[in-house]
């Protein structure tokens, strides 16, 4: 083909490589079309058109009809030449422009012409063209001749003929399903390509009679497949058959003896496919994954990338589900971190992590190290947090795991790879208290030199809440006060808050602070000024009355006690006028549900925007809102809050979702609700609880909600006095309301209502409202250190159950206590399993939990339960909850 030509710029790489395609357009292609027309014909020009036409058509350009309809007619006069390469290119052509079936009628008679010719490439060809243009009629005109070349001698016709088969399937499937005998002789077929071929078109044609797929896979592994394609996609098959067999997880498993006598095929793709289909068997044990997994270690050390990165990529995945399955792999996955392909690097680094044991570590890390440098973000990103998960694991590890985190912080690296280290340095910070010096220190360094204000707002704020509570709180003021030096006025504002932090918390650097805070009057930015001003007045540095030290830090610390949304929009709404803007105006009611939102079960939340493993501040925005309500301000300090309970089914007329607030002997529900119907008002609305069995309750007070609109969330309460002893039971609720139309013309409401009500589910109370989930660190020296004298052991018969998982996640759920050092994953097909739990009781009573489970006859699960606390009183407690669970 003649290649266009094209001026290089002086500045580019003489050794470039230019598309021959550049810069043509469809105008001066349309016109060298016209070469199909001469009567000599040029068949290399005229592949080279064919070319260019084939280019726009497949980078989206496209014809008008009158263009398309010339160019079709011009392409068929290409019949009458010989060349075999032009042929191939006008085949191409045809299929691609699509022609109406007014023109198709042109170019059929040559194309059956074709499919009957004795050279089979023209056959081949015009097969695949003429199913892709004709419609049924013609299909059943020709169907006789398709049926021949399915069992056609050369596999390049009867796969054209198969491949076709696929295609028509979609558009006439009637007409397919009538070639079940062909297809299934072609299935036999010694040529590779047909077997493979034949065998997806019979999967398809019987796709939708399960039996029939069954019987297929049944009597196709008993060994009458040798095209490697076609196993693989009998191993697929056969995969899919099982899935849907309904076998239950401990039976025999169909077919389970092909896949494995698969892994022993001569072929690297076969053997592969029947790994990977092992691993992904629903409830896979064991003895079934071994075969599996030691045919995928072999990969690991193959000279060939593409075997090494999809051994390493089904390893990663497994290590998910069985772990421990994947540390016989762990020295072959070491090899690979020095792999050329980042990606089989990548992998390797972070499936040995989720498999990795606590002397392993310190090694691992420094193979990591060199290895970080040379990979994209993206994928440090995934073994930053491979290494987050790897220290929540293993606490006594978090010193060499911080000092890789804050190494790796002062690299380059983007803004998302900064974060997610950032995200795991808090984290860490939050659920291991030894960590926090430290980490805070690395933190405050990495803002000596960071780019992105996002960042350096969050950690600063972070470092306000935490560094005063620390050993050491002075030397932390160099870092932040270099803040308001070095940076842009956001962060400066930011450090200004901070440092006011340090001064209300911690008096001995106050005088310090009020030195650094006036330096701050003379910034350059009004924000800056402003909280300089603000901080100095409230601490007492200028002068001023200060006021009391809780008045200080709630100003500081708390919140402004109005939900955010209220507050914008009475802003929207305030006009100037001589009147100062009144916070005290803005309704408490709260408008949207920000602190019951809900959270994907099991799902921790990462990041700076975390609350710690006991939700303080969720508990504490909860706080002020009941203390604002006369009904229970009196009811002392909030011990929990649950999680919402959903009290209505998706999609109904009302929404309604209760959140559980616990007191020391008072249970407060809040009842949130929406009105999702525009022509209704609600007024007086309120929960009529049935506490008949919960005989211990006895209701005390209830708070309705005066008026709840179309799509605005409103709260009502209902509050009950408990017994000193936590009392369980069962609350049955009833929404009652007056309802009145609405007209959708004005929106006002009718001034007569009618009353009505509307049945909810029922709510419990249940023991795990009673527990705080609150870690610990260490669990050997917290268990230590609570010492024997209010321990209490017994053991407990389960009954039978499917696993030791089942049984572990039972007792969690019912004593609602924290998890510590990964101890609730239960190692596959273990027998014995050790579980250790934390938290605090009501009346802020420290608990740790050592439960013992053991498999005994079948299914049958014995657990030995160990409770010490700072109460023995708590220790019965915690017995009794299980006894009777």
């Amino acid at each position: 083909m003649a290649q266009p030509l094209v001026k290089k710029d002086d500045d580019r790489d003489d050794g470039m490589d230019y598309s021959p395609f550049m810069g043509i357009e469809k105008g001066a292609v349309l016109q060298e079309a016209r070469v199909f027309n001469d009567p000599q014909l040029d068949a290399r020009r005229c592949s080279q058109v064919i070319t260019k036409l084939l280019y726009l058509l497949n980078q989206g350009e496209t014809f008008a009809k009158v263009e398309a309809t010339g160019v079709f007619f011009s392409v068929t006069k290409l019949f009458q030449s010989k060349d075999i390469g032009l042929r191939r290119m006008v085949y191409l052509i045809i299929k691609e422009l699509s022609p109406s079936a007014d023109e198709v009628i042109i170019v059929t008679s040559s194309l059956m012409k074709d499919m009957n010719s004795r050279t089979d490439m023209y056959r081949a060809n015009a097969i695949r063209v003429l199913c892709r243009i004709t419609d049924g009629t013609l299909l059943t005109q020709i169907e006789r001749y398709l049926k021949q070349a399915i069992v056609d001698k050369n596999p390049v016709v009867a796969s054209a003929a198969l491949v076709s088969g696929i295609h028509l399937l979609q558009t006439n499937p009637e007409i397919v399903k009538r070639w079940s005998n062909e297809v299934q002789e072609a299935v036999q077929s010694r040529a590779a390509l047909v077997q493979f071929h034949a065998l997806a078109l019979l999967h398809q044609i019987r796709q939708n009679d399960r039996l029939a797929v069954s019987k297929l896979v049944t009597s196709l592994t008993k060994g009458s497949v040798r095209s490697p394609l076609a196993q693989c996609l009998l191993i697929r098959y056969t995969s899919q058959v099982i899935r849907e067999s309904g076998i239950s997880q401990t039976g025999d498993r169909p077919f389970y003896d092909y896949l494995e006598s698969c892994l022993r095929h001569k072929a690297e793709m076969v053997i592969f496919e029947a790994a990977r289909a092992i691993t992904e068997l629903s409830g896979v044990t064991t003895r079934e994954l071994t075969p599996a997994i030691t045919v995928l270690q072999l990969f690991l050390s193959s000279s060939k990338p593409v075997l090494r990165f999809a051994a390493v990529r089904t390893l990663n995945k497994v290590a998910m589900t069985h772990p421990m399955a994947v540390t016989n792999c762990n020295i072959d996955m070491e090899s690979l971190i020095s792999d050329q392909n980042r990606s089989i690097a990548t992998l390797a680094i972070t499936t040995l992590l989720k498999t990795g044991n606590e002397s392993s570590v310190d090694r691992l890390m420094k193979q990591i190290t060199n290895f970080m440098s040379d990979i994209a973000d993206e994928f440090k990103i995934v073994v930053v947090e491979a290494i987050r998960s790897l220290c929540l694991k293993f606490p006594l590890k978090y010193r060499s795991l911080m000092n890789f985190l804050s190494n790796i912080l002062r690299e380059e690296g983007g803004f998302e790879y900064k974060k997610a280290i950032v995200d795991s340095i808090v984290i860490l910070i939050r659920d291991i208290p030894d960590a926090k010096e430290g980490g805070l220190l690395h933190l405050c360094e990495f803002i000596e030199d960071c780019e992105f204000t996002y960042l350096s707002t969050q950690i600063l704020h972070f470092l306000g809440n935490e560094g005063p509570k620390t050993s050491d709180p002075s030397k932390y003021i160099r870092y932040i006060y270099n803040r308001v030096i070095l940076e842009n006025a956001t962060v400066r504002a930011s450090a200004v808050s901070t440092l006011a932090k340090f001064g209300a918390l911690v008096d001995s650097l106050k005088p310090r602070i009020f030195v650094l805070l006036k330096r701050c009057l003379f910034d350059s930015d009004d924000e800056v000024r402003d909280r300089a001003t603000l901080y100095l007045n409230t601490l007492g540095g200028d002068g001023a009355v200060v006021e009391t030290d809780e008045e200080v830090k709630e100003f500081l610390f708390g919140s402004l006690g109005v939900p955010l949304t209220n507050l914008e929009t009475s802003l929207k709404n305030y006009e100037p006028s001589e009147e100062p803007f009144d916070i005290h105006s803005v309704p408490k009611e709260v408008k949207s549900q920000p602190l019951a939102e809900k959270k994907a079960p099991g799902k921790k939340p990462t990041g700076l925007a975390a609350p710690p493993l006991a939700p303080t501040s969720t508990v504490d925005a909860y706080e002020r809102l009941l203390s604002s309500i006369p009904e229970f301000s009196s009811y002392g300090k909030l011990f929990k809050s649950s999680a919402p309970v959903e009290l209505t089914e998706a999609e109904t007329e009302y929404a309604v979702n209760v959140v559980k607030h616990i007191f020391d002997s008072h249970i407060v529900f809040q009842y949130n609700c929406t009105n999702t119907i525009p022509e209704q008002l609600l007024e007086n609305v309120s929960v009529i609880v049935d506490a008949s069995e919960a005989e211990e309750f006895s209701e005390v007070a209830s708070k309705p909600l005066k008026s709840l609109p179309y799509d605005t969330p409103g709260q009502t309460y209902v509050a009950f006095e408990r017994p000193g002893v936590p009392a369980v039971g069962k609350f049955s609720n009833t929404l009652r309301f007056i309802v009145k139309e609405v007209d959708p013309s004005t929106g006002e409401a009718e001034d007569d209502g009618v009353e009505d009500e509307y049945q909810l589910e029922d709510l419990e109370v249940v023991s795990a409202d009673y527990m705080l989930k609150v870690g610990v660190s260490n669990f050997r020296n917290a268990w230590e250190s609570l010492g024997d004298d209010c321990e209490k052991v017994d053991e407990y018969g389960l009954g039978p159950m499917e696993s030791l998982t089942e049984a572990v996640n039972a007792v969690m759920s019912l004593l609602g206590m924290q998890p510590c050092e990964g101890t609730e994953v239960v190692p596959s097909n273990s027998r014995s399993h050790t579980c250790l739990l934390s938290g605090v009781y009501i009346g802020n009573v420290k608990v740790l939990v050592r439960l013992s489970f053991g498999v005994g006859g079948p299914k049958e699960v014995a657990m030995k339960l160990a409770v010490r606390s700072e109460d023995v009183s708590v220790s019965d407690a915690i017995h009794e909850i299980v006894a009777s669970g």
